[in-house]
């Protein structure tokens, strides 16, 4: 996603290259058929690196369910996140009742399986690997540490890059955008109208970062901020963004009469478990372990807090962290999917120890309940020894953008609105509760969005839903 791919001297690729001619879809039936939503499929024919039109080609394949009106107002562009290769079956399940119903009374409602198939692949070219959904490494403690983990993830990452490198190179969310682009242009489309779900919102941005002049309406759902122009700086706010959970629910406790000293007992806690683990069932749980669990209790919203301010309160009068392992208890640990191929080569990983020190520390001080834990800056402890380098690197957003639109629950809603605030007449759409993403599960927003796609309603900074 994002400005990456401006200019070589940034790692990022340029708008100016040869653009191979656009292609006619012939629309036909789905592999595994139309569901009852009436999908229907077409293959386009694109470059495996964009940089070089010419080179090797690759088929993604399309889907879409045509506008019930007898003349619409052009398509959508839809991804639904992960980020997978299967929108196409996705938009099988949920393009049916009241998902899309709306909006495909005025408009086409177009997906597409994502190249390389990540994660879960689908009907496009694949690159078929295991990523392992392991533990996310903890923080090293020293440069022999970090280097023990570059070296288990470059071995892991060179597995799947042996199979097909040309193709492992090029499955960032830049390329998936410049993909979106030729979709576009083989729709006829003379811009696009985009809605991206959780990491859709991040093929969005680098959308917006590549082609500006392009975007009619762009929804951002339920994502967050991969148009920092300062990385450092974000990960301060992203760590603070992840802290608003706890403080939440510290907030609810200073209500409650046997829990009001919550901060304090989660200090000492945390702070006696980075020094020696506590048990907790078969395992022992560092600090970062406890702070981890506790943000993905503390996440779900009010009805977790009562075992969170438990599980606080038996650790701290007997050392005993057992109440915070998570269901089902045969995974004690935050199972996180380990990063792939498109985050590692969409996110920036610290080079050695010292600088990953650095990063921590200034996270820390801006989060001192949770300093690093559940943010992206952990998650890329899987990334770091990655044999290429990062290809679509956060930056600002370009000038010349239409009003773009956001919507996020009290999880999202901060990092994603640091995007929109950068482009004038944005608007933004707020849900007072925990969750991921809005449009599928609430009408409110839902409508808002289409009379945004549709008519380029903008709904007012902070519309509650």
């Amino acid at each position: 996603m994002l400005k990456l791919l401006a200019l070589a001297a940034s790692g990022m690729l340029t708008t100016n290259v040869l653009t191979p001619p656009a292609q006619t879809l012939t629309w036909g039936e789905c592999p595994g058929g139309p569901g009852s939503v009436g999908i229907q499929c077409a293959t386009l024919k694109v470059p495996v690196d964009w940089d070089h039109p010419n080179g090797r080609r690759l088929t993604l394949t399309i889907g879409r369910l045509r506008s019930t009106a007898p003349k619409p107002k052009g398509s959508v562009l839809v991804n639904f996140g992960g980020p997978v290769g299967i929108s196409i079956d996705l938009m099988r399940k949920y393009g049916g009742g009241e998902s899309f119903a709306g909006l495909r009374q005025k408009m086409d409602i177009v997906t597409w399986d994502l190249r390389g198939g990540p994660n879960l692949p689908g009907l496009s070219t694949n690159l078929r690997c295991d990523w392992t959904g392991a533990r996310i490494p903890a923080l090293p403690r020293d440069q022999a540490e970090f280097d023990r983990i570059a070296a288990t993830n470059r071995a892991a990452a060179e597995r799947c890059q042996a199979k097909d490198p040309e193709l492992f190179g090029a499955m960032d969310s830049a390329t998936h955008a410049r993909d979106a682009d030729a979709i576009r242009q083989a729709l006829g489309e003379r811009q696009t109208s985009f809605y991206g779900a959780s990491y859709g919102g991040f093929i969005g941005q680098a959308y917006a970062q590549l082609f500006p002049q392009r975007v009619r309406a762009m929804v951002l759902d339920g994502t967050w901020n991969h148009s920092a122009a300062d990385w450092d700086r974000e990960l301060a706010r992203l760590a603070r963004d992840v802290q608003s959970y706890l403080i939440r629910f510290f907030d609810w406790c200073r209500t409650q009469g046997n829990c009001a000293n919550a901060p304090a007992l989660w200090q000492r806690i945390t702070a006696r478990a980075d020094r020696t683990p506590l048990p907790a069932g078969d395992v022992k749980y560092g600090g970062d372990d406890i702070r981890a669990q506790g943000v993905a209790l503390a996440r779900v919203g009010a009805a977790s807090y009562p075992r969170l301010a438990a599980a606080l309160e038996k650790a701290a009068s007997t050392g005993d962290a057992s109440g915070f392992i998570p269901d089902p208890p045969n995974a004690p640990f935050a199972m996180t999917a380990s990063p792939g191929v498109v985050e590692c080569t969409d996110w920036p990983h610290p080079a050695d120890h010292r600088q990953l020190e650095q990063q921590v520390r200034r996270m820390r001080a801006a989060a001192p309940y949770t300093g690093a834990v559940a943010t992206i800056e952990q998650a890329m402890l899987s990334c770091v020894g990655w044999p290429i380098p990062v290809r679509n690197r956060p930056a600002a957003l370009p000038d010349g953008l239409p009003p773009l639109l956001m919507a996020g629950n009290w999880s999202e809603f901060q990092a994603a609105s640091r995007v929109v605030d950068q482009v004038p007449g944005s608007g933004s759409i707020y849900h007072d509760g925990p969750g991921h993403t809005l449009y599928q599960f609430n009408a409110c927003a839902r409508a808002k969005i289409d009379a945004y796609l549709a008519e380029l309603v903008v709904p007012a900074r902070g519309t509650r839903c």
